[in-house]
């Protein structure tokens, strides 16, 4: 019996990598949008009629609906369940995709790909990991995350070639039906296999203990609601950090094939690729290493890495003659610690808040993920319209990062001063009892 719910718990994982490995087009949005911009270059009755400056709008807007579907998608998960809500997404992903396939209208685009798939990607994103997670112990949360949140961030690798292919062999509108046909039944397909554990299931939920398992990141004990969280400080710190984190990869992701078309011409989706390859590998890197050092070191050492590599990047892709090799490995780098960010954020929220409300405090603080995406991503195009360069970009991103790397090192060793004043008390106070007369027996008496 226990040799089949463990067997369970894998198909879960595989059922939730499966999920996002058909999401993730989100990630070869860039792809599109170079099709669009020539589109608009081109001109002629069946071109797109785009303002260039509003040309990652549909991008943008999917990134915010995303997040924030997150919280409904997620308080339904808690309630309903993680297979019906990872069926609602695929349908929805694939009918936004089918819409974009009929029009060239900007407005529709901003409704197909940014609302409904935008919602779509919300409601299957958020069904994935939290069934995963109840099957496994605390000292696993990491691992886990990493390798379902995997899937989402690897989809690229097959996805970036195959929509080339498609678009060339029949264009644009023809790609866009054939990818929501296949994903809407994809999804489905895969939704039916996620499930939440039986109850009383040992590793099941937040309250499941195991002693003989250390984890370095601190798990609460106690299961927050939503509304507890949004009284917490500690919350809006780590959505900062999160909206950084997040927001500055994302404004790479959605750019980097047009980046890559000066050095590698038609090759470019090879940049997507490489990138994903790396954001990929982050997720699982940092969920294993976090399990090992911690989160908050783990998140604080990537967000670092990130800040320097912000900088490299300026004169790699300001170059006049940029060069392929070097921008694939900034790509890749950029990739591997964005990534992280998808795998520690879900792992903290366990471990700060508990396991019972997970999906709508997730949700809640994922919303960062996409206002990071929107305000970090739309910015970054009014930068490259107004210096004709993502030079500017890149800089405000990097000292951004910089920021949040400091103030979650910052509140690490403020709340490790807390807990010493806490326990310096707390055995102050012990020694003043234990120096106390203690009363004689005939005294008691």
């Amino acid at each position: 019996m226990a040799m089949s719910l463990k067997q369970k718990g894998w198909s879960v994982v595989l059922a939730g990598t499966g999920i996002n490995l058909a999401l993730g087009v989100l990630y070869t949005w860039s792809i599109f949008k170079g099709a669009i911009g020539e589109s608009i270059k081109q001109g002629g009755s069946n071109a797109f009629q785009w303002d260039l400056a509003s040309i990652n709008d549909p991008y943008a807007v999917c990134c915010l609906a995303f997040a924030f579907s997150m919280i409904l998608a997620g308080k339904f998960q808690d309630r309903v369940g993680p297979r019906f809500t990872a069926m609602i997404g695929g349908l929805l992903v694939g009918a936004g995709f089918i819409l974009l396939s009929l029009t060239t209208n900007y407005w529709l685009w901003v409704l197909g790909f940014g609302i409904m798939a935008g919602t779509g990607f919300g409601f299957g994103y958020s069904s994935a990991t939290p069934p995963a997670l109840k099957w496994f112990p605390p000292a696993k949360t990491g691992l886990i995350a990493g390798i379902v949140v995997s899937g989402f961030g690897l989809a690229s690798v097959y996805i970036a070639p195959l929509a080339t292919y498609l678009m060339k062999t029949g264009g644009l509108q023809s790609t866009m039906m054939i990818l929501g046909v296949g994903f809407a039944i994809i999804v489905s397909l895969f939704s039916l296999l996620l499930s939440n554990p039986p109850a009383g299931y040992l590793f099941g939920g937040s309250g499941a203990k195991n002693p003989a398992v250390k984890t370095a990141a601190p798990v609460q004990s106690q299961d927050c609601t939503p509304g507890q969280i949004l009284k917490s400080a500690n919350f809006y710190i780590m959505w900062i950090v999160y909206f950084i984190g997040a927001g500055a990869g994302l404004m790479v992701i959605g750019s980097v094939a047009g980046m890559a078309k000066q050095s590698m011409g038609e090759l470019a989706f090879l940049a997507v690729v490489i990138l994903a390859v790396g954001n990929a590998a982050g997720r699982i890197i940092a969920g294993v290493l976090s399990d090992r050092i911690g989160r908050t070191l783990t998140l604080s050492l990537m967000l670092g890495f990130q800040a320097v590599l912000m900088f490299v990047a300026v004169p790699v892709v300001g170059a006049e003659h940029p060069s392929a090799a070097l921008l694939l490995v900034v790509a890749t780098l950029i990739g591997f610690n964005y990534g992280t960010n998808l795998a520690l954020f879900p792992a903290i929220t366990k471990d700060l808040w508990g396991m019972k409300n997970f999906g709508t405090n997730y949700g809640l603080l994922f919303t960062a993920w996409g206002v990071g995406g929107f305000v970090l991503g739309r910015a970054s195009e009014m930068m490259k319209a107004a210096t004709g360069d993502f030079n500017l970009s890149f800089g405000v991103a990097g000292i951004l990062l910089a920021i949040a790397a400091v103030t979650l090192v910052l509140k690490d060793l403020f709340r490790q001063m807390v807990q010493a004043k806490v326990e310096a008390e707390l055995a102050r106070r012990i020694e003043m009892l234990q120096a106390e007369p203690q009363p004689t027996l005939e005294q008691v008496a």
